[in-house]
């Protein structure tokens, strides 16, 4: 099993979510989106595994998304959407655990459970 995570080590949710995996006898390959943020193509591919819309990746309440004038209830496309957290990784929901074809947001961590 290839399991993939986006995570951030300064993050309580994805530690306990690592934590998780670990005691599952998984070990994910992290993948620092703050240090190399995902790009567009990226977004797109996990945003189908999620089963999601992109303002579901998105840290509304993060000051970032503040600074940036941007709301849940903003009219913009998904491409647009998707361009915004390329640009501004700190803005993408966290953790999120990829497993193949599938995808879940570990909030609470045990979300990801499911698609083990």
């Amino acid at each position: 099993m290839s399991v993939s995570m986006y995570h951030n080590p300064k993050c309580s949710k994805c530690r306990a979510t690592l934590s998780l995996l670990q005691e599952k006898g998984i070990e994910p390959e992290l993948m620092l989106y703050l240090e190399t943020a995902p790009s567009v193509a990226e977004l797109e591919q996990l945003l189908k595994k999620l089963g999601k819309g992109p303002k579901d990746m998105i840290r509304f309440n993060d000051e970032i998304a503040k600074e940036l004038g941007i709301v849940p209830t903003d009219d913009r496309s998904d491409s647009e959407w998707l361009e915004i957290i390329s640009n501004n990784s700190k803005l993408l929901e966290r953790p999120i655990v990829i497993n193949g074809d599938r995808a879940a947001i570990g909030r609470p961590p045990e979300n990801v459970l499911e698609i083990l």
